[in-house]
Protein backbone atom coordinates (compact mmCIF):
# COMPACT_ATOMS: atom_id res chain seq x y z
CA UNK A 1 0.00 0.00 0.00
CA UNK A 2 2.59 1.98 1.05
CA UNK A 3 4.34 1.98 -2.41
CA UNK A 4 1.11 2.79 -4.15
CA UNK A 5 1.73 6.04 -3.01
CA UNK A 6 5.37 7.16 -4.03
CA UNK A 7 6.29 9.24 -6.86
CA UNK A 8 8.83 10.14 -9.32
CA UNK A 9 12.48 10.73 -8.30
CA UNK A 10 13.63 14.13 -7.32
CA UNK A 11 15.79 15.83 -10.22
CA UNK A 12 19.96 16.00 -9.94
CA UNK A 13 22.52 18.71 -9.08
CA UNK A 14 24.77 18.73 -12.50
CA UNK A 15 28.33 20.12 -13.50
CA UNK A 16 27.71 22.86 -15.83
CA UNK A 17 30.81 23.10 -17.74
CA UNK A 18 34.69 22.58 -17.25
CA UNK A 19 37.52 24.96 -18.16
CA UNK A 20 40.27 22.66 -20.61
CA UNK A 21 43.41 24.78 -20.42
CA UNK A 22 46.61 23.08 -22.38
CA UNK A 23 50.08 24.42 -21.30
CA UNK A 24 52.82 24.18 -23.96
CA UNK A 25 55.99 23.53 -22.07
CA UNK A 26 58.30 22.54 -25.15
CA UNK A 27 57.80 18.78 -24.11
CA UNK A 28 59.95 19.21 -20.88
CA UNK A 29 58.94 17.26 -17.68
CA UNK A 30 58.34 19.08 -14.34
CA UNK A 31 61.09 19.16 -11.63
CA UNK A 32 58.76 20.48 -9.32
CA UNK A 33 55.02 20.80 -8.42
CA UNK A 34 52.51 21.56 -5.73
CA UNK A 35 48.95 22.57 -4.81
CA UNK A 36 47.97 24.11 -2.21
CA UNK A 37 43.87 26.11 -0.69
CA UNK A 38 44.44 28.72 1.66
CA UNK A 39 41.26 28.22 2.98
CA UNK A 40 41.27 31.63 5.15
CA UNK A 41 41.32 33.39 2.07
CA UNK A 42 39.71 31.22 -0.78
CA UNK A 43 42.40 30.94 -2.71
CA UNK A 44 43.87 27.77 -4.50
CA UNK A 45 47.47 27.92 -5.66
CA UNK A 46 49.21 25.65 -8.45
CA UNK A 47 52.64 25.91 -8.67
CA UNK A 48 55.60 24.08 -10.59
CA UNK A 49 58.91 23.98 -12.20
CA UNK A 50 59.83 23.16 -16.25
CA UNK A 51 62.79 23.81 -17.95
CA UNK A 52 64.27 26.24 -15.11
CA UNK A 53 61.04 28.37 -15.42
CA UNK A 54 58.69 28.73 -12.30
CA UNK A 55 54.87 28.86 -13.14
CA UNK A 56 52.06 29.72 -11.05
CA UNK A 57 48.44 29.36 -10.89
CA UNK A 58 46.59 31.00 -8.74
CA UNK A 59 42.41 30.69 -8.40
CA UNK A 60 39.53 32.14 -6.77
CA UNK A 61 35.46 32.35 -6.68
CA UNK A 62 34.23 35.89 -6.08
CA UNK A 63 31.34 36.25 -4.44
CA UNK A 64 31.40 39.57 -5.05
CA UNK A 65 32.39 39.77 -9.05
CA UNK A 66 30.24 36.29 -9.32
CA UNK A 67 33.02 35.30 -11.55
CA UNK A 68 36.10 32.79 -11.51
CA UNK A 69 39.58 34.27 -11.95
CA UNK A 70 42.36 32.82 -12.90
CA UNK A 71 46.16 34.13 -12.85
CA UNK A 72 48.95 32.53 -14.75
CA UNK A 73 52.35 33.84 -14.01
CA UNK A 74 55.91 32.97 -14.57
CA UNK A 75 59.12 33.82 -13.25
CA UNK A 76 60.45 34.96 -16.99
CA UNK A 77 58.86 37.22 -19.20
CA UNK A 78 56.92 35.76 -22.17
CA UNK A 79 56.83 32.04 -21.44
CA UNK A 80 53.69 31.06 -21.00
CA UNK A 81 51.65 29.24 -23.71
CA UNK A 82 48.42 28.01 -23.55
CA UNK A 83 45.17 26.76 -25.37
CA UNK A 84 41.95 27.34 -24.57
CA UNK A 85 39.14 25.29 -24.27
CA UNK A 86 35.54 24.45 -22.60
CA UNK A 87 33.43 21.06 -22.40
CA UNK A 88 30.77 20.04 -20.46
CA UNK A 89 28.94 16.41 -19.88
CA UNK A 90 25.84 18.03 -20.91
CA UNK A 91 24.21 18.68 -24.57
CA UNK A 92 26.11 22.28 -25.40
CA UNK A 93 27.73 24.00 -28.45
CA UNK A 94 30.61 26.04 -28.19
CA UNK A 95 31.52 30.01 -30.25
CA UNK A 96 34.30 32.57 -30.00
CA UNK A 97 32.04 35.70 -29.42
CA UNK A 98 33.35 39.11 -28.71
CA UNK A 99 37.15 37.22 -27.98
CA UNK A 100 35.50 35.19 -25.56
CA UNK A 101 34.58 31.54 -25.76
CA UNK A 102 31.07 30.76 -24.86
CA UNK A 103 29.49 27.23 -24.56
CA UNK A 104 25.99 26.84 -23.97
CA UNK A 105 23.15 24.18 -23.90
CA UNK A 106 20.24 23.29 -21.71
CA UNK A 107 19.89 20.71 -18.89
CA UNK A 108 18.01 17.32 -19.22
CA UNK A 109 14.55 17.13 -18.75
CA UNK A 110 15.14 13.73 -16.43
CA UNK A 111 17.67 12.28 -14.71
CA UNK A 112 17.67 9.15 -12.98
CA UNK A 113 19.72 8.63 -9.46
CA UNK A 114 23.19 7.16 -10.26
CA UNK A 115 21.77 4.08 -8.18
CA UNK A 116 18.73 3.23 -10.37
CA UNK A 117 20.09 0.88 -13.44
CA UNK A 118 16.90 -0.49 -15.13
CA UNK A 119 16.12 2.17 -17.05
CA UNK A 120 17.63 1.92 -20.80
CA UNK A 121 17.91 5.78 -20.78
CA UNK A 122 18.74 6.95 -17.23
CA UNK A 123 19.54 10.69 -18.80
CA UNK A 124 16.67 12.13 -20.99
CA UNK A 125 16.69 15.38 -23.05
CA UNK A 126 13.17 15.41 -24.74
CA UNK A 127 10.82 18.24 -22.89
CA UNK A 128 7.95 17.94 -24.73
CA UNK A 129 6.81 20.42 -22.29
CA UNK A 130 9.56 23.28 -22.71
CA UNK A 131 9.52 23.87 -18.86
CA UNK A 132 11.99 20.52 -17.71
CA UNK A 133 15.21 21.96 -18.35
CA UNK A 134 16.84 25.23 -17.53
CA UNK A 135 19.15 26.55 -20.20
CA UNK A 136 22.89 27.47 -19.03
CA UNK A 137 25.68 29.39 -20.41
CA UNK A 138 29.46 29.45 -19.94
CA UNK A 139 31.70 32.51 -21.02
CA UNK A 140 35.81 32.28 -20.52
CA UNK A 141 37.13 35.43 -21.30
CA UNK A 142 41.31 35.96 -20.95
CA UNK A 143 43.17 39.16 -20.48
CA UNK A 144 46.83 38.91 -22.08
CA UNK A 145 49.74 40.65 -20.92
CA UNK A 146 52.18 40.95 -23.83
CA UNK A 147 52.01 37.41 -26.40
CA UNK A 148 49.48 36.85 -29.09
CA UNK A 149 46.07 35.71 -29.21
CA UNK A 150 44.86 33.82 -31.86
CA UNK A 151 41.62 31.70 -32.70
CA UNK A 152 41.83 28.04 -33.56
CA UNK A 153 38.13 26.42 -34.18
CA UNK A 154 36.37 27.17 -31.00
CA UNK A 155 39.74 27.38 -28.45
CA UNK A 156 41.23 30.24 -27.67
CA UNK A 157 45.90 30.08 -28.36
CA UNK A 158 47.51 32.31 -26.25
CA UNK A 159 51.44 32.34 -27.26
CA UNK A 160 54.32 33.79 -25.54
CA UNK A 161 52.27 35.69 -22.90
CA UNK A 162 53.49 37.33 -19.56
CA UNK A 163 50.77 36.90 -17.57
CA UNK A 164 47.37 35.81 -18.48
CA UNK A 165 44.09 36.53 -16.11
CA UNK A 166 41.10 34.55 -17.02
CA UNK A 167 37.86 35.14 -15.94
CA UNK A 168 34.79 32.82 -15.70
CA UNK A 169 31.42 33.13 -15.96
CA UNK A 170 28.25 31.18 -15.48
CA UNK A 171 24.67 31.08 -15.45
CA UNK A 172 21.49 29.11 -15.99
CA UNK A 173 17.94 30.57 -16.76
CA UNK A 174 16.52 29.28 -13.37
CA UNK A 175 13.64 31.33 -11.87
CA UNK A 176 12.29 29.88 -8.79
CA UNK A 177 11.24 26.68 -7.83
CA UNK A 178 7.56 27.97 -9.56
CA UNK A 179 8.85 28.91 -12.71
CA UNK A 180 9.20 27.38 -15.94
CA UNK A 181 12.86 27.81 -17.02
CA UNK A 182 12.54 28.14 -20.52
CA UNK A 183 9.35 30.29 -21.04
CA UNK A 184 9.75 32.19 -17.55
CA UNK A 185 12.88 31.76 -16.89
CA UNK A 186 15.74 34.26 -16.38
CA UNK A 187 18.36 35.99 -19.37
CA UNK A 188 21.44 33.38 -18.86
CA UNK A 189 23.33 35.04 -21.39
CA UNK A 190 23.05 38.79 -20.21
CA UNK A 191 23.38 37.52 -16.66
CA UNK A 192 26.60 36.19 -17.43
CA UNK A 193 27.20 38.64 -19.87
CA UNK A 194 27.35 41.52 -17.43
CA UNK A 195 29.38 39.52 -14.89
CA UNK A 196 32.23 39.47 -17.16
CA UNK A 197 31.57 43.03 -17.91
CA UNK A 198 32.09 44.32 -14.54
CA UNK A 199 34.88 42.30 -13.70
CA UNK A 200 37.10 42.45 -16.92
CA UNK A 201 36.57 46.51 -16.27
CA UNK A 202 38.95 46.31 -13.08
CA UNK A 203 42.30 45.46 -12.18
CA UNK A 204 42.95 42.16 -10.90
CA UNK A 205 44.13 43.70 -7.43
CA UNK A 206 41.13 45.36 -7.24
CA UNK A 207 39.06 42.53 -7.61
CA UNK A 208 41.10 40.41 -5.11
CA UNK A 209 40.78 43.36 -2.62
CA UNK A 210 36.89 43.07 -3.27
CA UNK A 211 37.49 38.92 -2.68
CA UNK A 212 39.16 39.16 0.59
CA UNK A 213 37.08 41.45 1.77
CA UNK A 214 34.11 40.17 1.20
CA UNK A 215 35.20 36.32 1.95
CA UNK A 216 37.06 37.46 5.45
CA UNK A 217 34.26 39.33 6.59
CA UNK A 218 32.97 35.42 7.49
CA UNK A 219 35.99 33.83 7.67
CA UNK A 220 37.56 35.68 10.26
CA UNK A 221 35.02 35.93 12.95
CA UNK A 222 35.99 32.06 14.43
CA UNK A 223 39.44 31.48 15.80
CA UNK A 224 40.05 27.66 17.05
CA UNK A 225 43.44 26.40 18.56
CA UNK A 226 43.31 22.90 20.27
CA UNK A 227 46.53 21.91 22.62
CA UNK A 228 49.01 23.88 21.00
CA UNK A 229 52.08 22.48 23.07
CA UNK A 230 51.17 19.27 20.32
CA UNK A 231 54.43 19.24 17.47
CA UNK A 232 52.75 21.44 14.70
CA UNK A 233 52.52 19.53 11.41
CA UNK A 234 51.01 21.83 9.61
CA UNK A 235 54.13 21.53 7.01
CA UNK A 236 53.41 18.73 5.97
CA UNK A 237 51.04 17.58 3.25
CA UNK A 238 47.42 16.98 3.77
CA UNK A 239 47.43 13.47 2.47
CA UNK A 240 50.79 12.70 4.65
CA UNK A 241 48.68 14.19 7.84
CA UNK A 242 45.44 11.93 7.01
CA UNK A 243 48.26 8.66 7.56
CA UNK A 244 49.58 9.49 10.43
CA UNK A 245 46.27 10.69 11.81
CA UNK A 246 44.62 7.68 10.93
CA UNK A 247 47.58 5.35 13.17
CA UNK A 248 46.55 6.90 15.77
CA UNK A 249 49.48 9.86 16.25
CA UNK A 250 47.88 13.07 18.05
CA UNK A 251 47.45 15.80 15.56
CA UNK A 252 45.11 18.80 16.96
CA UNK A 253 46.12 20.96 14.50
CA UNK A 254 44.21 18.93 11.82
CA UNK A 255 40.97 18.50 13.58
CA UNK A 256 40.62 22.50 13.96
CA UNK A 257 41.77 22.61 10.31
CA UNK A 258 38.72 20.50 9.52
CA UNK A 259 36.81 22.57 11.56
CA UNK A 260 37.51 25.90 9.56
CA UNK A 261 37.56 23.84 6.25
CA UNK A 262 33.90 22.90 7.11
CA UNK A 263 33.01 26.79 7.54
CA UNK A 264 35.05 27.26 4.43
CA UNK A 265 32.58 25.17 2.52
CA UNK A 266 29.29 26.75 3.92
CA UNK A 267 30.78 29.78 3.39
CA UNK A 268 31.74 29.04 -0.68
CA UNK A 269 28.19 27.20 -1.12
CA UNK A 270 25.70 28.70 0.67
CA UNK A 271 25.49 31.96 -1.21
CA UNK A 272 22.69 31.47 -4.12
CA UNK A 273 19.03 32.20 -3.20
CA UNK A 274 16.62 29.34 -3.52
CA UNK A 275 19.78 26.82 -3.49
CA UNK A 276 21.29 25.64 -0.15
CA UNK A 277 24.04 23.53 0.47
CA UNK A 278 23.56 20.21 -1.22
CA UNK A 279 24.87 16.49 -0.99
CA UNK A 280 27.94 17.02 -2.82
CA UNK A 281 28.25 20.50 -3.46
CA UNK A 282 28.91 22.70 -5.58
CA UNK A 283 31.79 20.58 -6.62
CA UNK A 284 29.82 17.65 -7.95
CA UNK A 285 31.91 16.41 -11.21
CA UNK A 286 29.17 13.74 -11.82
CA UNK A 287 26.62 14.16 -14.57
CA UNK A 288 24.94 11.47 -12.43
CA UNK A 289 26.14 12.50 -8.95
CA UNK A 290 25.42 9.70 -5.85
CA UNK A 291 22.50 9.97 -4.32
CA UNK A 292 21.53 12.96 -6.93
CA UNK A 293 23.57 15.40 -5.32
CA UNK A 294 20.30 16.82 -4.29
CA UNK A 295 18.58 17.25 -0.90
CA UNK A 296 18.61 14.64 1.25
CA UNK A 297 15.87 15.48 4.46
CA UNK A 298 16.48 13.03 6.83
CA UNK A 299 20.12 14.35 7.99
CA UNK A 300 22.39 15.33 4.96
CA UNK A 301 20.99 18.66 4.44
CA UNK A 302 21.01 19.31 8.47
CA UNK A 303 23.72 18.46 8.88
CA UNK A 304 25.12 20.72 5.93
CA UNK A 305 23.63 23.87 8.75
CA UNK A 306 24.83 22.54 12.35
CA UNK A 307 28.24 24.80 11.94
CA UNK A 308 25.44 27.86 11.04
CA UNK A 309 25.12 28.79 14.27
CA UNK A 310 28.85 27.55 16.21
CA UNK A 311 31.11 28.49 13.15
CA UNK A 312 29.38 32.08 13.71
CA UNK A 313 27.92 32.08 10.18
CA UNK A 314 24.14 33.05 10.45
CA UNK A 315 23.68 34.92 7.37
CA UNK A 316 24.82 32.40 5.28
CA UNK A 317 21.35 30.31 6.16
CA UNK A 318 19.13 32.39 4.29
CA UNK A 319 19.51 30.08 1.41
CA UNK A 320 17.78 26.69 3.69
CA UNK A 321 15.02 29.60 5.08
CA UNK A 322 14.17 29.87 1.42
CA UNK A 323 14.03 26.10 0.53
CA UNK A 324 12.02 25.44 3.54
CA UNK A 325 9.27 28.30 2.32
CA UNK A 326 9.28 26.56 -0.53
CA UNK A 327 8.76 23.10 0.22
CA UNK A 328 5.90 24.48 2.59
CA UNK A 329 4.09 25.98 -0.47
CA UNK A 330 4.77 22.26 -2.51
CA UNK A 331 4.14 20.34 0.68
CA UNK A 332 0.79 21.65 1.60
CA UNK A 333 -0.12 20.59 -2.05
CA UNK A 334 1.52 16.68 -1.07
CA UNK A 335 -0.36 16.85 1.96
CA UNK A 336 -3.58 17.00 0.65
CA UNK A 337 -3.36 14.81 -1.93
CA UNK A 338 -1.39 12.34 -0.59
CA UNK A 339 -2.96 11.81 3.22
CA UNK A 340 -6.03 14.67 2.98
CA UNK A 341 -4.23 16.29 6.07
CA UNK A 342 -3.36 19.89 6.68
CA UNK A 343 -0.19 22.02 6.84
CA UNK A 344 2.34 20.45 5.04
CA UNK A 345 4.96 17.10 4.49
CA UNK A 346 8.29 16.89 3.10
CA UNK A 347 9.30 13.41 2.61
CA UNK A 348 13.39 12.55 2.38
CA UNK A 349 14.45 13.80 -1.23
CA UNK A 350 14.03 17.22 -2.71
CA UNK A 351 15.33 19.17 -5.22
CA UNK A 352 15.81 23.19 -6.05
CA UNK A 353 12.15 22.77 -7.64
CA UNK A 354 11.12 21.41 -4.01
CA UNK A 355 9.58 17.80 -4.41
CA UNK A 356 7.40 16.96 -1.30
CA UNK A 357 6.37 13.60 -2.43
CA UNK A 358 7.82 10.59 -1.58
CA UNK A 359 9.98 9.22 -4.26
CA UNK A 360 10.55 5.34 -5.53
CA UNK A 361 9.62 5.83 -9.12
CA UNK A 362 5.76 5.19 -8.51
CA UNK A 363 6.62 1.88 -6.58
CA UNK A 364 9.92 0.45 -6.72
CA UNK A 365 11.63 1.95 -4.24
CA UNK A 366 11.93 0.41 -0.92
CA UNK A 367 9.15 2.07 1.55
CA UNK A 368 11.71 1.99 4.28
CA UNK A 369 13.38 4.89 2.70
CA UNK A 370 11.21 6.22 0.02
CA UNK A 371 8.26 6.86 2.33
CA UNK A 372 10.04 8.83 5.35
CA UNK A 373 7.57 11.72 6.01
CA UNK A 374 9.11 13.73 9.02
CA UNK A 375 11.79 16.36 6.67
CA UNK A 376 8.98 19.23 7.20
CA UNK A 377 9.20 18.67 11.19
CA UNK A 378 12.99 17.78 11.29
CA UNK A 379 13.82 21.04 8.96
CA UNK A 380 11.40 23.61 11.05
CA UNK A 381 13.70 23.56 13.89
CA UNK A 382 16.07 25.45 11.45
CA UNK A 383 13.99 28.43 11.51
CA UNK A 384 13.29 29.55 15.39
CA UNK A 385 16.84 31.21 15.83
CA UNK A 386 16.10 33.71 12.39
CA UNK A 387 12.17 34.08 12.93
Amino acid sequence: LTKNMQGAYSESFMPLGDLILTQDFGGNKPDYYNRSLDIQTGLAVTSFKIGGINYKREIFASAPAQCIVMKLSADQLKKISVTLDAASLLKNEKMIQNQSLVLKGKAPSHSDPNYIDYNKEPVIYTDTTGCRGMRFELIIKPQVKDGLVSYEGNKIVIKNASEIVLFLSAATSFNGFDKCPDSEGKDEHKLAESSIKKATGKKYSKLWKEHITDFQYFFNRVSLKLNEKETNKSNLATDERLVQYDKGEKDSGLEALFFQYGRYLLISSSRTHNAPANLQGIWNNKLRAPWSSNYTTNINLQMNYWPVESGSLSELSFPLNEFIHNVSVTGAETAKSFYHANGWVLHHNSDIWATTNPVGDFGKGDPMWANWYMGANWLSRHLWEHY
